[in-house]
């Protein structure tokens, strides 16, 4: 199949189903994720379509966020790599926020026994941590975000009003370089938001497919990120830019 072909059929399944994956395409056209990848970022430059991450959806139906069920599994060797890395940054008596994405969650399924406190507004981080003994989970209320299994809304706003944290581990939807870093809906970006300004540093969970994408609420600029922990297929321009803007970038291995 010739690649306007391709193009073709993948703007009408957009049109018709609302939404596709990258791995669906990718079997119904007997090509790699990559190429697909390719196709759906040729198809947002021509406005046809907009990118989510691990997939597309019309472009009259912005702010729709990607079930944590399906997120879960996408680019999940890079995810657990990037968690692994991010505890590094974690020491005894620490006060930290996990954010409710899902490299965060794997963050919270290493994390030592130790003496923290850990303010989340992730039901899965939530119980993934309640079995340990050593710390203390404070979790936002609000409006539970079926989708994402995390609490939104002004209640939580306002509850992370109450809390200063050294460091939080949060990932996103986007991190464009110019546009900055992004969510999929406007009750994730203002949540995410607050726990920016109730953090000393932000370290930023971000696998390589997330660069360069804009999601569809801006939370901050990229150079409010201290650390960047990112994957080994990141663009090395787009890591010497971030170190240009004094973003300390760290690279693992899968």
């Amino acid at each position: 199949m010739l690649m306007a072909d391709r193009h073709r059929k993948i703007v009408e399944l957009v049109e018709r189903e609302g939404s596709v994956r990258v791995s669906e395409l990718s079997e119904l056209f007997q090509v790699t994720e990559e190429t697909i990848r390719r196709d759906l970022d040729k198809l947002e430059s021509e406005g046809k379509i907009l990118r989510t991450h691990g997939g597309a959806v019309r472009t009259d139906e912005p702010g729709i966020e990607i079930p944590v069920s399906e997120r879960e599994i996408e680019r999940i060797e890079q995810k657990r790599a990037i968690a692994a890395k991010a505890i590094e940054w974690v020491e005894p008596g620490d006060q930290i926020i996990l954010d409710a994405s899902t490299t965060a969650w794997q963050m919270a399924k290493i994390l030592p026994d130790i003496p923290l406190i850990v303010v989340t507004n992730s039901v899965k981080v939530i119980m993934e941590l309640a079995g340990k003994d050593n710390i203390q989970v404070i979790s936002v209320g609000g409006n539970l975000a079926a989708r994402s299994l995390s609490f939104v809304g002004p209640l939580a706003e306002r509850s992370l009003d109450n809390y200063h944290v050294r460091k939080l581990f949060m990932s996103c939807g986007g991190c464009h370089l110019d546009y900055g870093i992004s969510e999929a809906t406007e009750e994730q970006a203002r949540v995410k938001a607050k726990m920016i300004a109730n953090a000393d540093d932000l370290i930023l969970l971000v696998d390589s497919s997330k660069f360069q994408r804009r999601a569809f609420t801006q939370i901050a600029p990229v150079e409010t990120a201290d650390v960047v922990i990112t994957d080994a297929e990141v663009d090395p321009g787009i890591v010497e830019r971030m170190e240009g803007l004094s973003i300390s970038v760290h690279i693992v291995q899968e």
